[in-house]
């Protein structure tokens, strides 16, 4: 009976390697991992990440896999990953910078891979939900460290509030969390749903008070009110954006008043930029202003191709002055903390070119009503906002933010496409 028991059970694994369909879902579930690892851990993250495409390597329809790269979505991540290779052969950095400076482009791979998967699979919103329920988590984690700092998992350079990684992460993560919140908030609310929708609300408005209470970064504190002003010209009407404006406002002024932890963090914009004007300090937006100046320096020497890939630092070892009165232009840097100045000091002009093409497809791919539209679109906003005072394409928690929010949202959305194709041929 034992052995019968053992052969149907390796019958049932072996029927199992042999199904698509099982594969997928095997998919789905390390995409799932992937997600809710990201907030947590780079690790686990990409081994998590790498798993997921091994899975889809047996059953993977290569002609149809090739042909859906053909799509200008798809075509245009691949085109950037190409110009960062070609850009080696005319940078004068050292082979092993080169390659490394190729590094932060790869992962823009993965996206036609997602794509492509989730618009066969029905569970691109597991994904989105894994990835709320594990910064919800982490948020919890915040206050607990906040108030307890010996829990922190980091001890090397410790921050007030963060349990692993580094502020500039985790207020990412909690800004796009609370904004995306807000369709399906206005989504059940029209449905009379009171009860989930004040349960999204809460968790929403948690996100937010960790932001106001613990820590948040000043690039999040730039881009929230953006993305929140997205959301309201595209869903709500003109008198509810006067009462909602109204009631953000007010609660902005609130948390100002109780917040001094925002106030000291709003009020560094303007010691920063002082320190930096008048005593050359190195702090860090004098430090940004900085690079952005010496960056359009560089870039105006080589418009068309750029100074080739990886050479970024050497360029600005070569401009850096001696220590003396002025700090900040003795700094040297291999990212010049803007995304477009990133890729026009390497490639120039024609990489500019590529990184807007990559944005703007994105961005009209989620034109419409809908879920999936809506997060995708909000991925990309924050991307493209967020990149004025960082590299975060190339950087790996935002960039790999972006590859799986476009990729899952992208897949789905065509999914949906095709489904309503589907449906009007069968109408008609």
């Amino acid at each position: 009976m034992t052995a019968l028991a053992r052969e149907t059970t390796g019958e049932m694994l072996l029927r199992r390697l042999r199904s698509p369909a099982a594969w997928r879902e095997t998919v789905d579930i390390f995409a799932v991992l992937t997600a809710a690892s990201l907030p947590w851990s780079t690790s686990l993250a990409g081994i998590f990440n790498a798993l997921m495409l091994l899975c889809m390597v047996p059953f993977l329809d290569v002609r149809d896999f090739l042909q859906s790269l053909k799509r200008p979505i798809c075509a245009a991540p691949i085109a950037l990953v190409l110009l960062a290779l070609v850009g080696t052969l005319w940078s004068d950095a050292t082979w092993g910078a080169r390659f490394y400076a190729v590094n932060p482009t790869v992962k823009l791979l993965v996206l036609p891979v997602l794509i492509y998967h989730f618009e066969r699979s029905p569970r691109g919103h597991w994904i989105f939900i894994a990835f709320l329920a594990s910064c919800a988590l982490l948020s919890v984690m915040s206050w607990l460290v906040a108030f307890y700092p010996n829990l922190a998992f980091k001890t090397d350079s410790p921050e007030r509030g963060v349990f692993v990684k580094n502020y500039i992460d985790q207020s990412q993560e909690f800004a796009l969390c609370a904004v995306a919140l807000a369709y399906p908030i206005v989504t059940l609310l029209r449905e009379k749903r009171y009860g989930l929708a004040g349960l999204l609300t809460a968790l929403a408005l948690s996100f937010f008070a960790n932001m106001v209470f613990v820590v948040v970064s000043r690039t999040a504190l730039v881009t929230i009110p953006i993305m929140l002003g997205v959301f309201a010209l595209l869903h709500l009407k003109w008198r509810s954006i006067a009462i909602v404006s109204a009631a953000l406002l007010a609660g902005s002024v609130l948390a100002w008043q109780v917040s001094p932890h925002l106030r000291q963090t709003t009020e560094r914009f303007t010691r920063d930029y002082t320190g930096y004007v008048e005593r050359g300090e190195s702090t860090s937006m004098g430090m940004r202003l900085e690079f952005w100046r010496k960056s359009l320096g560089f870039f105006a020497e080589a418009p068309i191709v750029g100074h080739g890939t990886g050479s970024t630092r050497g360029l600005f070892e070569r401009v850096a002055t001696p220590q003396g009165h002025n700090q900040a232009s003795a700094e040297v840097i291999g990212n010049p903390h803007n995304q477009t100045l990133n890729v026009a000091v390497q490639w120039g002009l024609i990489g500019v070119v590529v990184l807007y093409t990559i944005w703007i497809l994105h961005l009209l791919l989620f034109r419409g009503d809908g879920l999936a539209k809506w997060i995708g679109l909000l991925v990309v906003v924050q991307n493209v906002f967020t990149s004025l005072f960082n590299s975060h394409l190339f950087d790996f928690h935002e960039g790999w933010m972006y590859v799986i929010g476009v990729g899952v949202a992208g897949g789905m959305v065509i999914r949906a496409q095709q489904a309503e194709a589907k449906m009007r041929e069968a109408g008609s």
